[in-house]
């Protein structure tokens, strides 16, 4: 496994366990397998083990996984959905979020804490889900005066390494986020060829994630690909149910190219939609969202590939998949 800096964390896998198909997001698992499926990786060569509360039962895996015996060379981290809260209650709630993790995962401390909500500006108004904004992104003065200092006094008190914002939010406001002193130091940015967030998407603007990933690569930020298969649509079949409407079911069938491309050179498309990730500049570590040992080793075999050749690279941008609606 090639490793790589993230930020001011080296040593660091090119792809990172993500924590959704272990807490069964992406289709169901069990807890057997989800612990299987960590130690598998670990055995594989991964050093990160990306991690959240709201993905379901996935920080007591790690908990059950390592019994709090976390090998030395592997490192942790885990979110915080704070949404927009009084701004007195802002470090209160980050610590106990942190607390709270740490307890389930049985460690003293995480390497990195997300910020997993949007961010967005003070008067921002959502194209979707604006009734619940207040839940899922936490406004700039906030995130400023509040959110910033209190990840720094975190990371100043060991409680944690270093700390991030994940990148999903409103373009020019993440960017205004990588462009802010103190700047986070990882980042996580849609990474697929899609260039798309799918149903986590609220706003309406165009989507800018290669550009979120070049700021924060200029800027010495690590950069964590996320949604390296969007959600299950750069596979062979969605293994869940979702409506016609939904935008990752909608990323399905407009991927449709893609799967006939892959099909053409005889690839498993999510193997394709690996490596394609894993090629793109200024992209550290790749997050895959597996939910069993089965997906985990198609994984592995993604990165053992190696980067795409350019002439392959072309031939899939040249599909026009990128940034359509």
């Amino acid at each position: 496994m090639r490793t790589t800096a993230l930020g001011p964390i080296a040593n660091v896998s090119r792809i990172t366990l993500g924590g959704g198909g272990l807490g069964a997001i992406w289709g169901p698992t069990t807890a057997e397998e989800a612990v299987a499926t960590v130690h598998a990786a670990i055995d594989g060569g991964l050093t990160l083990i990306d991690t959240a509360p709201s993905y379901r039962d996935c920080e007591a895996v790690i908990g059950q996984a390592f019994d709090g015996a976390l090998p030395t060379h592997v490192r942790i981290t885990t979110k915080c959905q704070l949404g927009a809260v009084p701004p007195a209650e802002v470090a209160t709630r980050l610590e106990a979020s942190l607390t709270a993790s740490l307890a389930a995962m049985k460690l003293p401390r995480a390497d990195i804490l997300f910020l997993h909500s949007n961010i967005c500006e003070d008067d921002y108004v959502y194209a979707r889900g604006q009734s619940r904004r207040d839940r899922f992104a936490t406004p700039w003065s906030l995130y400023v005066g509040e959110v910033v200092p209190a990840l720094e006094a975190l990371k100043a008190s060991g409680r944690i390494g270093a700390w991030g914002i994940t990148g999903i939010g409103v373009p020019a406001t993440i960017l205004e986020a990588l462009d802010h002193a103190p700047a986070p130091d990882v980042v996580q940015a849609i990474t697929n060829l899609l260039d798309s967030a799918g149903g986590i998407r609220g706003f309406s603007e165009p989507e800018r994630p290669r550009e979120i990933t070049a700021a924060a690569a200029g800027r010495g930020i690590g950069v964590m690909g996320i949604r390296a298969v969007q959600a299950g649509a750069l596979t062979a079949a969605i293994d869940r149910e979702l409506p016609p409407e939904n935008r990752d079911a909608q990323d399905y069938q407009r991927a449709a190219p893609f799967r006939a491309l892959c099909a053409d050179l005889g690839v498993d498309p999510a193997v394709l939609a690996h490596r394609y990730a894993l090629t793109l500049e200024g992209v550290d570590t790749v997050v895959i969202g597996v939910k069993n040992r089965a997906e985990l080793a198609d994984c592995l075999d993604a990165e053992r590939q190696g980067p795409l050749p350019p002439d392959l690279l072309r031939r899939i941008d040249a599909l026009g998949l990128r940034g359509a609606e």
